[in-house]
């Protein structure tokens, strides 16, 4: 059986051309011509079926022949914000393995023990595309620039909000006890987590989270590397939203 292979078109449904990079492989790579065959996916819930209808060059323009609207495959809004890795390539690996299992919006965040202040903004929507095809999911999570720590906690946000630290309650004055994160999200409800640089938040930062309607939450009792503990975080927020079908 041929495998279907998606490419990805923000504007499907309002141009007849495919982006330069998604052109230069449907047309170098896979050989493909005139009359294939291509299914698009907007990023934004819907997949088109479309025929090419030239192929010049490194230009390739098609005819959407159906559009499909898709189901939500989780419900709520998933948001995960992490300090990036000081190796880039395991931020990279989190990106890909997250928008695989599923969410919808990933923030980078400049704490205190950050090691890694700079990200190359680009080369991630990169990979967040790529998963989204090879997983077919029809939604892209949406990359947002890097903010400060201290920024991101005092904006207003819909929903309930988490912040996974290793410290415990002794550590954080008025902190209390900490949750398993997948025992206290609620189906349904915007969800917001925070994951921390490899050195952890800083107490101050713990303590201004809860300050401004964090609470506190233990990804378990293994120690993780902030790409893993963001990957955890992510499917059990996946999990807890998972739309079956009823």
């Amino acid at each position: 059986m041929k495998e279907t292979r998606y490419f990805y078109a923000p504007d499907a449904s309002a141009s007849t051309e495919l982006p330069s990079e998604e052109a230069g492989h449907t047309l170098r790579v896979l050989r493909l011509g005139l009359g294939d065959e291509l299914l698009l996916v907007d990023g934004r819930g819907c997949f088109y079926r479309a025929i090419i209808t030239a192929a010049t060059g490194h230009r390739c323009t098609y005819r959407i022949e159906e559009s499909l609207p898709q189901e939500p495959a989780w419900m709520g809004h998933l948001h995960l914000a992490m300090a990036p890795t000081k190796l880039m390539d395991r931020t990279e690996w989190f990106a890909e393995k997250a928008t695989e299992i599923g969410f919808d919006e990933l923030t980078f965040l400049d704490c205190q023990f950050s090691e890694r202040r700079v990200i190359k903004e680009e080369r991630v929507d990169k990979i967040l595309v790529s998963a989204m095809k090879q997983s077919h999911k029809a939604w892209k999570p949406t990359l947002n620039s890097m903010v400060r720590f201290r920024e991101f906690i005092t904006q207003e946000r819909e929903g309930d909000k988490f912040i996974c630290h290793c410290y415990d309650e002794n550590d954080i004055e008025d902190g209390g006890a900490k949750p398993l994160l997948f025992d206290v999200i609620r189906e349904g409800v915007p969800t917001t987590v925070l994951v921390g640089p490899e050195g952890d938040f800083s107490v101050e930062e713990v303590r201004l989270a809860l300050q401004n309607g964090y609470k506190s939450v233990s990804l378990g009792r293994s120690r993780l590397r902030t790409e893993t503990a963001a990957l955890a975080a992510v499917h059990m927020m996946h999990l807890k939203n998972e739309n079956y079908t009823r």
